[in-house]
């Protein structure tokens, strides 16, 4: 059989990756769930028929035609897809492994790849890394679940790869590896497209599947079930945290096994998930031989963490807003909760079937808390008791709920826990509904 590929949803991943086939004279059966117009003319432009979601028995021919299937990100591990395509032993890719198989046969020879996985700062560590290889004058690009699918990346005149990788591209991973592989913690989330925890944390794991003894697996010392993943790698094991790893803090340095890296006070932020973030960052960059440490310390120096991760709005009658919109876990907004105290959180949204009593483990640092959308009394129960808690119905009503709340000193926090499909279309709209409101409250102009 000639190579052809059956790629199940084409958004940005997807028509990246058929994009990419056709490039390499493969041919290629297109799917989507949910087919647009826009869809359909981008694959069009390819010279490809976008079908519309097939019966069992055309989906059933058109696996059985094809040497390989690619779900795209968004098809969850239980779509009929990839249950029909294993059941016949068909091999199941992600975007991933055709880039690293492509890649690896690259004339010339393959390009460095770093990757990083984990519930939390996965966003922020990837662009950090680049970074820092940047300013050690090499050409990188962050890629993956970034605005960069890796597939689209290997056309780029770079000298090495930064990859995020999500549980949703791991998890069908067959081939793809990285030179130095970060997995920075783990905690319940995305379990609306996993069959379970376990599946999840296995995906995770992936990371480290097709490691070689010359790779090294990086793990966050602080994590256990991290830890307990890292001590199987076959390969160099190295670990971070802020004490009692191999990378960690000393005397208020980022230190490595080699001494000093950079200054905590030259960070533009230093909360401690900041510190982690760039600890595990140097490590990629360092023991895969990518920066140095006068690189290291410039990129600490001018990096800023990208738009709603605990983003200073601006500060009034002597209380501090934070825009943390992208937080939608609870363990995302413990992590933000642990950076302040005397807080008032506005939380809430649509809870993707995640438990949120976990956020009460850090009460004792919120002072009063604004549920807002649809977990609203979901938020209300995990701090009945504890904290007082009122409800909103609005982004306006909840920051100016919020004011009335907090006293001289204070902060407010935006860290939902959940996601923002109830009142907006992304994590980022909401966040910057939020930024209006509080800009009004202040009366400053946008």
């Amino acid at each position: 059989m000639s190579d052809r590929a059956l790629v199940y949803g084409v958004a940005v991943a997807g028509l990246a990756t058929v994009r990419a086939l056709v490039d390499r004279d493969i041919d290629v059966v297109a799917v989507d769930d949910q087919p647009t117009p826009a869809k359909t003319t981008a694959l069009a432009a390819l010279g490809i028929d976008l079908r519309a979601t097939p019966d069992d028995v055309e989906l059933d021919a058109m696996i059985a035609a094809s040497t390989v299937v690619v779900p795209a990100p968004g098809v969850p591990e239980s779509h009929r897809v990839v249950r029909a395509a294993r059941k016949v032993g068909r091999r199941v890719a992600t975007e991933l492994d055709l880039a690293y198989d492509w890649e690896s046969t690259r004339v010339g020879g393959p390009r460095p790849i770093v990757a990083v996985t984990g519930t939390d700062g996965k966003t922020t560590t990837t662009l950090l890394a680049a970074a820092m290889i940047q300013a050690a004058g090499r050409a990188t690009v962050a890629c993956g679940n970034t605005e960069v699918p890796m597939v689209e990346a290997l056309a780029m005149d770079v000298d090495c790869f930064v990859v995020e990788a999500t549980s949703f591209r791991l998890a069908f991973t067959t081939t793809f590896r990285a030179d130095a592989a970060a997995w920075l913690n783990l905690a319940p989330d995305h379990l609306d497209w996993h069959d379970s925890m376990k599946t999840y944390e296995e995906a995770k794991a992936r990371l480290w599947a097709h490691v070689r003894p010359s790779d090294t697996a990086i793990g966050w010392v602080d994590d256990p079930i991290v830890m307990r993943h890292l001590a199987r790698a076959a390969c160099k094991r190295v670990t971070f945290g802020l004490e009692q790893a191999d990378y960690k803090v000393v005397d208020g340095a980022l230190t490595g096994p080699s001494g000093a890296i950079g200054s905590v006070v030259s960070m533009r932020r230093a909360l401690p998930h900041d510190v982690t973030n760039a600890l595990c960052a140097s490590a990629l960059v360092i023991e895969s031989g990518l920066a140095d440490t006068r690189s290291i310390g410039a990129a600490l120096g001018d990096f800023e963490a990208p738009h709603h991760r605990i983003e200073f709005v601006g500060q009034h009658d002597d209380i501090s807003w934070y825009d943390d919109s992208k937080a939608t876990t609870p363990h995302a907004v413990c992590t933000a909760l642990r950076g302040f105290s005397n807080v008032v959180l506005i939380a809430g949204g649509r809870n993707k079937g995640l438990d949120l009593s976990p956020i009460a483990d850090e009460s004792a640092r919120v002072r009063a808390v604004v549920a807002i959308g649809d977990a609203a009394d979901e938020v209300a129960a995990v701090f009945a008791g504890r904290r007082p808690v009122e409800h909103a119905s609005s982004m306006t009503e909840a920051v100016e709920t919020a004011r009335r709340l907090a006293r001289a000193g204070d902060t407010v926090l935006l860290s939902p826990g959940c996601t923002s499909f109830d009142w907006y279309d992304g994590y980022a709209r909401r966040g910057e509904d939020f930024t209006r409101c509080v800009r009004d409250l202040m009366g400053v102009s946008r």
